[in-house]
C-alpha cells in the first residue's frame, strides 16, 4: 500500500478496534421504528402519486439556480414556503445538510461569535467551521444558565448568533425556544433555529415549533428539511427578503451546485399541499408517541430521555452492548439501529426509537415487552 493508503488504513482499523465501524446495509423487512418518516408519506407513496398526475417532469435542472436551474414553478414554492411558515422569504437548498452549512458558512465574519447546543448536528457544526468565525462556542444542551455564562463572557464588538435545533435528532428532545428567544433579545444575538425534525410534526399544520410557539418574528432564520417528515427530498431556509438576497450572493452550497429537479420541486409542492389540506392532522402520531411513553413508563425500563416527539432514545452507554441489542431486536422482526460514538458522545451510545403514524399500539407493545426481557 502506498503511505496514503497505510494511513486511510489505520484509521479504519482503528475505528474498528473502537467497535464503531460504520458500514453500509440495505435495510431489512421488519416493522419500521428508525427512519425519519414520520408521516408515512414516503411509505405509503402519497407524494410520488401526487406528483404522476402531473406527467413526466424534468429528471435533471440543467444548472445551478443562477444559471439555467431556475423556474417560475421553484419561486412559487418558494413563497408557498415562506407563507406557511410565516416568514418573508424562503430560498430552496438541496439537502437539510446543505442548507445548514450554506446558511451558517455565508452570514458569519471573522468578527462573528457562534454560540452553539453542544448537541446540534454535524451539518451544523460543519457550516460553524467552514464559516469565517473566529469565537465558535458551545454551551451545555438545553442548558439556558450555560448559555448565558458564555453571552456574558463575549468581549467582541462583532454579531453574536445562538444556533441550536428545535427538536433534536439524536435525544428526541426539545429546545427551550422562548427562553433562547428573551435571553438572546438581552444581548442583541440572533437567533438560528433547525426544524429538521419538526416540520410536519409540530404546530397544527406542522408548520414547526417555531410557529407553534408564535416566535416567528423572533427568529433570525429557520431551516426547514423535506427529506423527514414530509416524505420527499431538499430543504428551505426561511427568512427576511435581505438573508435570502445575501444568500443568493454567498452561500456556495447554493451558488455552486445544480439546482433541484423538477420533480423534486413539485414533490416538496405537493407535501405542502397535503399540510394544507384541512383534513391534515399530526394528531394520530402524538398519540402514538403518548402510548409508547406509557407502556415503557409502565414496563420499568430506564434508560430513556424524556421526549414529546416521534424520536425516543434509549441510552445503553456502550457500543458492543448497544449493537448487540439492536441486533436481538432486527432478529425479532422489529428495525432499530444502534447509535454508537462517535455519533453521539461516548458513554451515551443509544438505540433511537422513531416512531411513525403507521406504526401499531401491537408494535409497540412487543417492541416494549422484548426490550424488557433484554
Amino acid at each position: 500500500m502506498s503511505p496514503l493508503e497505510l494511513h486511510l488504513h489505520k484509521k479504519l482499523e482503528e475505528r474498528k478496534e473502537a467497535g464503531n465501524l460504520r458500514r453500509l446495509k440495505i435495510p431489512g423487512a421488519g416493522a419500521d421504528f428508525y427512519s425519519n418518516d414520520y408521516l408515512g408519506w414516503a411509505a405509503s407513496g402519497i407524494i410520488s402519486e401526487m406528483v404522476h398526475k402531473y406527467g413526466p417532469l424534468g429528471a435533471g435542472s440543467t444548472g445551478s439556480r443562477l444559471l439555467s436551474g431556475n423556474s417560475a414553478e421553484v419561486e412559487e414554492l418558494e413563497q408557498t414556503i415562506a407563507g406557511f411558515h410565516d416568514a418573508e422569504t424562503a430560498l430552496l437548498f438541496n439537502s437539510g445538510y446543505d442548507a445548514n452549512v450554506g446558511l451558517l458558512g455565508a452570514i458569519a465574519d471573522r468578527h462573528t461569535t457562534y454560540i452553539y447546543d453542544e448537541l446540534c448536528h454535524a451539518s451544523i457544526i460543519d457550516g460553524i467551521r467552514l464559516s469565517q468565525a473566529q469565537a465558535k462556542y458551545k454551551y451545555r444542551h438545553n442548558d439556558l444558565h450555560s448559555l448565558r455564562e458564555k453571552l456574558e463572557r463575549l468581549t467582541d464588538k462583532g454579531n453574536v448568533i445562538i444556533v441550536t435545533e428545535s427538536v433534536f435528532s439524536m435525544d428526541g428532545d426539545m429546545a427551550p425556544l422562548r427562553h433562547i428567544t428573551a435571553i438572546a433579545a438581552e444581548y442583541n444575538a440572533a437567533v438560528v433555529v433547525d426544524e429538521a425534525h419538526a416540520t410536519g410534526v409540530f404546530g397544527k399544520r406542522g408548520a414547526g415549533l417555531v410557529c407553534e410557539q408564535g416566535l416567528s418574528m423572533q427568529i433570525f432564520a429557520r431551516i426547514h428539511t423535506y427529506g423527514k417528515a414530509l416524505g420527499c427530498h431538499g430543504a428551505a431556509v426561511v427568512g427576511s427578503s435581505l438573508l435570502k438576497q445575501y444568500l443568493v450572493n454567498f452561500a456556495r452550497p447554493f451558488i455552486y451546485t445544480t439546482a433541484l429537479p423538477a420533480h423534486a420541486v413539485k414533490a416538496i409542492s405537493c407535501a405542502y399541499e397535503l399540510l394544507s389540506d384541512p383534513a391534515f392532522s399530526n394528531e394520530p402520531l402524538h398519540h402514538l408517541i403518548t402510548y409508547f411513553r406509557k407502556q415503557v413508563a409502565a414496563s420499568g425500563i430506564k434508560g430513556c430521555i424524556d421526549s414529546h416527539s416521534p424520536i425516543q432514545a434509549l441510552v445503553v452507554g456502550d457500543n458492543e452492548r448497544t449493537k448487540h441489542i439492536a441486533s436481538t431486536l432486527q432478529q425479532e422482526g422489529l428495525q432499530i439501529n444502534p447509535i454508537l460514538s462517535p455519533t453521539v458522545p461516548l458513554g451515551s451510545e443509544r438505540l433511537r426509537i422513531c416512531l411513525h403514524s403507521f406504526n401499531t399500539t401491537g408494535q409497540i407493545n412487543d417492541l416494549v415487552a422484548i426490550l424488557g426481557r433484554i
